[in-house]
């Protein structure tokens, strides 16, 4: 078994969040009845479990469209807030046809840690296009992007609560690799948070860490 890695440490460390108070485990959803509850009755991207473990599960997305924007800092909270603002001004028209599109889930931020701690980390944050967008716009605010993802297998924990305490995002996505047992299985050197929830939603919330499998 390998154990974490500085990166994959450094890594985790970045995995703070805007919302956040209580942080807990949520139990796995189970596949079968689509969307999950936990996506809110919004269009979110599809996948299939793959294996279900205590602590984690293995999912398999689908290959899928999004809209992204990137920003580069040390604060991941002041970052998010910009890419949030950019790409919820795309969906409410700031594009070339001025049209509105729906809100999906999840809010999927990539972080790319810099070299060091002092150093400067990437963020880049990712709004589902639904399938029924079947041409998204174009953008028309500068730094905002389409991005088409593959076909992946993630590695993926669940937490419920806002979740605002860095040391309680470290504990939990120290778990998760800890349950994974093994870094050769996943991409140390980027990770993703998921959030799925309003700032407005208080109860039942639904958070997640992602770790890209290597084997696909």
């Amino acid at each position: 078994m390998k154990e974490l890695t500085v990166t994959s440490l450094f890594i985790i460390v970045s995995l703070t969040s805007t919302f956040a108070n209580v942080l807990k485990y949520v139990p796995i959803a189970k596949s079968g009845k689509w969307p999950p509850k936990f996506c809110n009755k919004l269009d979110c991207p599809r996948y299939t479990v793959l294996e279900t473990h205590k602590e984690y599960e293995l999912r398999q997305y689908s290959a899928s469209s999004w809209m992204s924007t990137n920003t580069a800092g040390v604060d991941y909270s002041k970052a998010s807030s910009t890419n949030f603002m950019r790409l919820f001004r795309y969906i409410s028209g700031t594009n070339t046809d001025k049209k509105k599109i729906a809100m999906t889930a999840p809010v999927l931020t990539m972080i790319t840690p810099g070299q060091g701690p002092a150093c400067e980390n990437n963020f880049t944050m990712s709004f589902f296009m639904s399938p029924e967008v079947k041409t998204p716009p174009t953008p028309t605010e500068k730094g905002v992007f389409p991005q088409d993802m593959p076909k992946m297998n993630v590695y993926v924990r669940s937490f419920g609560g806002y979740v605002t305490d860095i040391k309680e995002w470290i504990k939990e996505a120290i778990k998760l690799g800890q349950a994974i047992g093994d870094t050769s299985k996943y991409h140390t050197e980027f990770s993703y948070t998921a959030g799925y929830d309003s700032p407005f939603r208080f109860l039942n919330r639904h958070n997640e860490i992602w770790f890209i499998a290597k084997q696909q």
